[in-house]
């Protein structure tokens, strides 16, 4: 497999090679003196948490008995489960606070993992486990349980977050440390009894998973049927990852729409105010969605937000919608981006991997993931 670059712990002595990692990572690095609030972390800053958490995920039984990918999977989410809390802690009404490290982490673990070649898959199980790593302390508050329990079954394996989230809790040193083990026990005995603890819980197909998210009150375990007039093919991917190249491949004959070329014709620079551009590309999507006309959206859409807007407004014509993400290894990526006549700034490519959230099964109908080195990859997000 192939992670990252580090050992894993093994037998005897199931130690972790903290000198190699400090030394191999800056992110790690990173955590020193990171303050934690003493009530929820009384064993110190950020990176001694991290240690006592690594250890202690080494140390469990259950860990060790996992096979080899798993447990590398476990480890690397353990490593950067708490990734974004140098960049998101801050002091609020007189208490530290690392409000949305959860979801920030998940997004910079995408980017540490992507840089060091970590196969698509296991990579976004990994930030699934670290987007999700809080939910088995809380999940069974929530008057949405049910639905957060079966969304996280379709990104990351149940029963693998509530072993991370029980060396998080080992890891730490509070008053409350039997509570969230219990918390946890409870999470996973809810996760099984709702047949999604080792396993993606089974929609009666890809409609219906999609609609359960979409609508409030659905059952689960409903079957909608659907005969959409046309469909739309929603690109998403950063700028380099081949998507220009994956339509000319897959999608000959369809009319795309493209932002980029739009701009061209707009004349309007690729920074700054982008206002005219998705309105005049709006418009020509309502031209063809009236007239019930296939397409394709080309454009990077790499936030979640971005993407649940232009899916509500092909949805609202019927048009069912398929979401292809294309991805291209990191050196590939920017070798293609020096080569381009008109290269995007380094600069705006980091802005962008800021932001940068791959498709979920559960934001379309149909959702795909291609990778691009060399010859076209298809890889099926769902967990095996």
């Amino acid at each position: 497999m192939n992670l990252l670059p580090c050992a894993l712990p093994s037998p005897p002595s199931w130690q972790v090679d903290w000198p190699d990692l400090n030394a191999r990572f800056d992110w790690i690095r990173a955590m020193r003196d990171c303050p934690q609030d003493p009530v929820h972390h009384a064993e110190g800053d950020v990176w001694i948490h991290v240690r006592s958490v690594c250890q202690a995920m080494a140390e469990l039984p259950e860990w060790r008995a996992l096979p080899d990918p798993d447990r590398e999977l476990l480890f690397a989410a353990a490593l950067l489960h708490d990734v974004a809390k140098p960049c998101c802690t801050r002091v609020e009404h007189g208490r530290i606070s690392a409000r949305g490290h959860s979801h920030r982490g998940s997004i910079m673990a995408r980017r540490i993992l992507w840089e060091h070649g970590a196969p698509l898959p296991l990579r976004e199980h990994v930030c699934a486990l670290v987007r999700h790593h809080q939910v088995p302390f809380f999940l069974l508050e929530r008057e949405d349980a049910l639905r957060l329990a079966l969304r996280i079954s379709q990104s990351a394996r149940c029963s693998l977050l509530a072993l991370l989230a029980r060396a998080d809790a080992l890891g730490r040193r509070c008053a409350d440390s039997a509570r969230l083990l219990e918390k946890i026990a409870l999470f996973s005995e809810f996760c099984r009894e709702q047949h999604c603890l080792d396993r993606p819980w089974a929609f009666p197909s890809e409609l219906a998973r999609y609609e359960y998210f979409r609508s409030e009150n659905r059952d689960p375990h409903y079957a909608p049927h659907s005969a959409p007039p046309c469909e739309v093919t929603l690109m998403s991917g950063l700028p380099g990852a081949g998507k220009d190249t994956w339509i000319a491949s897959h999608a000959p004959g369809l009319p795309v729409i493209s932002l980029d070329l739009l701009r061209e014709e707009l004349a309007a620079a690729p920074t700054g105010a982008q206002g005219d551009v998705v309105q005049a590309a709006r418009e020509r999507a309502r031209q063809m969605l009236r007239a019930k006309q296939s397409f394709v959206w080309n454009a990077t859409n790499l936030t979640r937000d971005m993407r649940l807007r232009l899916i509500e407004l092909f949805g609202a014509y019927g048009a069912r919608v398929r979401i292809v993400y294309v991805e291209a290894p990191s050196a590939a990526l920017f070798s293609r981006l020096r080569q381009r006549e008109r290269s995007v700034p380094i600069a705006a490519i980091d802005r962008m991997m800021d932001r940068w959230e791959i498709p979920e099964l559960t934001e379309a109908p149909l959702v795909e993931w291609w990778q691009n080195a060399g010859q076209w990859t298809r890889t099926d997000p769902a967990l095996p």
